[in-house]
């Protein structure tokens, strides 16, 4: 049964500058990697939104069962994305009581990711929950509700992250030791065609 209470942000709107072409539409196992944390993040929830930037018509046209918008501020930083997504998800759904934001190029992201966030913020007690990975915290992460107007106030390139820092008592982890391969290069991208079935 899928989860009403929770929605999924996917943040797509970069302009993969270090790599040259759209990361979003790189192809693994079959699909874009958008279009792989899209089916993941539906397996959940049916509140999914892509925010992608206001140039990316090819992007939209690889959207496949999910809502997007246009975030026409992208090129201020990630945390116009992180306000803009929220602000048509509580348009959008206001039932909901918890947001997790996720990014486009983890090719290893699956749904049960998504699945032990909710879970451990349930058994935690704690609002915030976040992936660990690299010795790295970051996402996918969820924010319960009371931390929206936080969100809501982020700007330019202050992302999510941000707030891990502040509210570091109010945080709990999941593991995700592959959350740590993402794509921001084409060497990235070279490593990661070994891993294709």
């Amino acid at each position: 049964m899928k989860n009403s209470e929770t929605a999924i942000v996917i943040l797509a709107a970069g302009s993969s500058s270090r790599l040259g072409s759209p990361k979003q539409l790189l192809h693994f196992k079959g699909k874009t990697l958008l279009q792989n944390v899209i089916d993941e993040a539906l397996k959940v929830t049916e509140n999914v939104i892509v925010v992608v930037g206001d140039e990316n018509l090819e992007i939209l046209k690889e959207i496949r069962n999910a809502e997007f918008i246009q975030n026409k501020k992208w090129e201020t930083g990630m945390g116009s994305s992180v306000t803009e997504g929220l602000k048509f998800i509580l348009k959008t759904f206001p039932h909901i009581n918890q947001c997790i934001f996720s990014v486009c190029d983890q090719p290893f992201l699956t749904f049960d990711i998504f699945i032990k966030l909710i879970e451990l913020k349930e058994s935690s007690h704690k609002k915030i929950v976040a992936c660990q990975y690299s010795e790295t915290t970051g996402v996918p992460v969820l924010f319960d509700k009371k931390y929206f107007p936080e969100l809501l106030s982020l700007y330019g390139n202050e992302g999510a992250k941000t707030l891990l820092k502040r509210f570091s008592d109010d945080v709990a982890t999941v593991d995700f030791q592959k959350g740590s391969v993402d794509i921001d290069t084409a060497d990235d991208y070279e490593k990661l065609e070994k891993y294709q079935i």
